[in-house]
C-alpha cells in the first residue's frame, strides 16, 4: 500500500493506494494504519505541518521509504509553463498531471477552488501553457466586507448565478460571477474544443455551473500518484 498525503492551505488530507484504489483516510483511520503494509508514503505540501511532520516520523519509525513531490520542467512527456520551476505550487503541477492522466490528447482548464482558486491550462500535446490564481470564494467575501463598511454577508445565503436583490446576493453572486468570467476566458485560449476539470473544496460548486465539465475530489493524489510513478521518467 502507498500512502499518499496532501497539505493544502487548510488541512492535511491522506489517501491510501491499494490495488488499483484510492480510499480516503480519516484522522481516526489515519491514526490507527498499519504502517507494516505501507511501503512508501508519499507527499506533497504548500505550508509546514506539525501532523505531517509527526506522519514521517511514524514512517522512519517504520523505515517506510518518504518522497516528497516536487515541480519538474519536464516529467512523462509533459512540460511545465514556469521558466523557473520551482516557483509554480506543486498543489498546481499535480492537478495538470493528473489531468494528463485522466484525460490524455485532450486540452484541459484545470480549476482548482479551494482557500484560493488556481486556473491551469494543459494542451492536448502536454504542454502546461501557464494559468492565473485567484481568491477563492470565500475569500473574495471576505475582503470585500473587510475593507467596506456597508457591505456584509450571512451564512444563510448561499452562492448563485443570479443577480443579487439584496447585498449577501449582490456579493456572493459577484463573486461566483467573477471566478466563472476567468474560467469562461481560459476556455477562450484554446483554438478547439476543450474539458474544464475542478476539485477543491468549491469545485462542485463551480462545476454546477457548467452542463459539461467534471469533478474530482481526488484530482491531487491522482497527480501525485502519477508523479510518484513516473518520476524517473
Amino acid at each position: 500500500m502507498i500512502l499518499l498525503i496532501d497539505v493544502g492551505n487548510t488541512a492535511l488530507k491522506a489517501v491510501l493506494y491499494h490495488q488499483q484504489q484510492l480510499s480516503a483516510l480519516s484522522q481516526a483511520q489515519l491514526n490507527q494504519l498499519d504502517w507494516s503494509k505501507v511501503t512508501a508514503l508519499v507527499y506533497s505540501a504548500v505550508r509546514q505541518s506539525p501532523a505531517l511532520t509527526d506522519l514521517l516520523a511514524k514512517a522512519n519509525t517504520h523505515q517506510v521509504s518518504c518522497v516528497c513531490a516536487s515541480v519538474t520542467s519536464t516529467i512523462a512527456g509533459i512540460k511545465c509553463a514556469y521558466p523557473i520551476v520551482k516557483n509554480l505550487g506543486i498543489d498546481r503541477w499535480l492537478a495538470v498531471l493528473a489531468a494528463v492522466s485522466l484525460y490524455p490528447n485532450e486540452n484541459v482548464v484545470v480549476v482548482d477552488s479551494g482557500t484560493a482558486t488556481t486556473i491551469d491550462l494543459l494542451s492536448k500535446d502536454k504542454q502546461h501553457l501557464g494559468g492565473w490564481i485567484l481568491p477563492g470564494l470565500d475569500l473574495m467575501v471576505d475582503a470585500v466586507t473587510a475593507r467596506t463598511e456597508k457591505v456584509f454577508t450571512d451564512l444563510s445565503t448561499p452562492y448563485a448565478s443570479e443577480l443579487g436583490t439584496n447585498t449577501p446576493q449582490a456579493l456572493k453572486n459577484g463573486c461566483l460571477m467573477s471566478t466563472r468570467g476567468a474560467v469562461e476566458f481560459a476556455k477562450t485560449k484554446f483554438s478547439e474544443k476543450s474539458r474544464i476539470l475542478f476539485t477543491g473544496g468549491n469545485g462542485q460548486l463551480l462545476k454546477k455551473e457548467y452542463s459539461s465539465g467534471d469533478f474530482n475530489q481526488q484530482l491531487l493524489f491522482i497527480g501525485l500518484l502519477f508523479w510518484y510513478e513516473n518520476q524517473s521518467i
